[in-house]
């Protein structure tokens, strides 16, 4: 063989060889859709802390299958907003899938646009039903849903309130007001239909718009029906407009029971002061949490922590840090981006409850929700949110409302 042979030989024998380490060492984008400006960039924000915090921990072990993960943010304040920013992650920026989203506007936007295109879209915080009922192939939510929400709402009325105060639950004149959203209406909607269900007594369902600055003529109606129980969906400037209007208009009822939103908020607490104390609150599980029930939750807040500076504003930064690590180990287990066969990963993938740092167990159904994603019952304590139901993850004992 010619010198020259030998040396084409030599050369293509290390192109070869750089072409298998590249490959190996390859990203896998993914892109990042949530609200990172305008009014919902609060908890958008905090949701991608845990997508990152997670996929820094995967990256640190080895990566998926030995690629690293690069995650591509995209800024979304709506849906039509969403619409464009999903198109441009899957046709310029070519991601293999979409994490998102904690607005349901947002992720029933993008979602739209990553079905069509055959990526596979991940919700880590979305609550609106219908994300996961349009019939989409390629669509999987590892978080609980607006049902969940008003589910554990009446929970806590039926096993808590009405146990703390000795009565009947049937007893009790219950109010369910929410904001006139989607957020608002899914979940009053579902808490109506499951009280009727349970034969609880409802006396009003009064919506309004979560832009309102005087909720006083709603509050009259509650004082004038002698309503105990109130169930609110609210986002954070409304429930404290509530609480502020009910103080001055001297409505005292029994028990305030929030869905989420401004509920879980310490800033939300801080505005109302003592009032807010003994008021419950549905929410996805928090930080504040018994970690026995919720194997990694520790190690979830000292990494928070570290790398933030400051201890997590919600839980939407551990959900999302628990829906990413499912959905990178389903990745993983794929051993393809192919839209099908991620789908097939995340059938097969199951983990019991009581196994996560949210406490969540995983088993998607056929449309991509995750059955095993729960809600828990907190309360604030003393300016605190601890956590009092379900019982494996408690910290504390209900205590009764100071309403």
């Amino acid at each position: 063989m010619s010198w020259t042979a030998r040396r084409a030989l030599l050369a293509l024998a290390c192109l070869s060889a750089f072409t298998v380490n590249a490959a190996h060492a390859a990203d896998l984008k993914i892109g990042a859709l949530f609200p990172f400006s305008g009014g919902l960039a609060l908890l958008g924000d905090e949701s991608y802390r845990g997508v990152e915090l997670a996929v820094e921990e995967r990256n640190a072990a080895g990566g998926v299958n030995g690629d690293k993960v690069v995650l591509v943010k995209a800024d979304a304040v709506d849906a039509n907003q969403a619409v464009g920013e999903a198109r441009r992650l899957t046709s310029v920026e070519n991601v293999a899938a979409v994490f998102g989203s904690y607005s349901s506007a947002i992720a029933t936007g993008g979602t739209q646009v990553t079905e069509l295109a055959g990526v596979p879209f991940f919700e880590l915080g979305a609550v609106a039903d219908t994300i996961t009922s349009r019939g989409f192939k390629y669509v999987f939510r590892s978080n609980a849903t607006a049902k969940n929400f008003a589910e554990r709402s009446l929970d806590a009325v039926v096993h808590i309130v009405a146990p703390e105060l000795k009565v009947d639950p049937k007893s009790l004149k219950i109010a369910i007001i929410s904001e006139d959203g989607p957020y608002g209406t899914l979940v009053s909607g579902f808490q109506k239909e499951g009280a009727q269900k349970l034969g609880l007594n409802v006396v009003q369902v009064l919506p309004y718009s979560a832009k309102s600055v005087d909720l006083s003529a709603l509050i009259l109606r509650l004082k004038g029906a002698d309503v105990d129980v109130v169930l609110q969906t609210a986002y954070q400037n409304d429930a404290i407009l509530f609480f502020r209007q009910a103080a001055q208009a001297g409505f005292k009822p029994k028990a305030v029971i929030g869905a989420g939103g401004g509920y879980s908020l310490a800033d939300t607490a801080k505005a109302i002061g003592p009032a807010m104390n003994g008021t419950f609150d549905i929410d996805f599980p928090q930080t504040s949490m018994n970690d026995k029930g919720a194997p990694g939750l520790s190690a979830f807040v000292a990494a928070y922590e570290k790398k933030y500076g400051n201890a997590p504003r919600s839980g939407h930064s551990l959900a999302a840090y628990v829906g990413v690590k499912a959905f990178l180990d389903i990745l993983a287990n794929a051993h393809s981006t192919d839209k099908d066969k991620v789908r097939a990963a995340v059938l097969a993938y199951q983990k019991p409850e009581g196994s996560t740092a949210t406490g969540w167990g995983f088993k998607f159904a056929d449309n991509g929700q995750n059955e095993l994603a729960t809600t828990n019952v907190m309360q604030w304590q003393d300016g605190k949110l601890v956590t009092i139901y379900p019982d494996a993850l408690a910290t504390a004992k209900a205590i009764a409302p100071a309403h």
